[in-house]
């Protein structure tokens, strides 16, 4: 009993610094992962339908379409992440060979951001793909 307690306690003081704003979460990543998440932002930014919304979802910046989410992104100690679902990456393999990769992760260096132009192809094809799910 006392387990469950103590690890309830850890876990709602863990909550009270989690970010609600993609601003107050960048604000919290040390330089260069910074830099680097505000330059992947901004390509997605260019991308992304207007009616699109930045959010946190699952403690880590994301972007929300009406149709639903696009794709997220996040620093870690050791490198930068871009998770733009398994089925994107599936798509780009051969584009990401000399990135890092899991079922749904792009892994890539703190200190330098995902190329512009790989970046916009792997959202406009997320966000294609959400369009075709949507019209089924």
């Amino acid at each position: 009993m006392k387990k469950t307690r103590s690890r309830a306690l850890a876990s709602s003081a863990k909550n009270s610094a989690v970010a609600k704003t993609v601003e107050e979460y960048l604000a919290g990543v040390p330089e260069p992962a910074r830099s680097t998440l505000n330059k992947v932002r901004a390509v997605i930014r260019s991308v992304v339908p207007a009616e699109t919304t930045e959010v946190i979802s699952y403690r880590i910046p994301a972007f929300k379409s009406p149709k639903g989410m696009l794709v997220w992104y996040a620093a870690f100690s050791d490198h930068c992440s871009l998770f733009p679902t398994a089925s994107v990456i599936g798509k780009f393999k051969e584009e990401l060979k000399d990135f890092r990769v899991s079922k749904g992760t792009v892994h890539f260096a703190v200190d330098k951001p995902l190329p512009a132009a790989l970046l916009k192809k792997m959202v406009k094809t997320r966000i294609a793909e959400m369009e075709s799910k949507k019209r089924r």
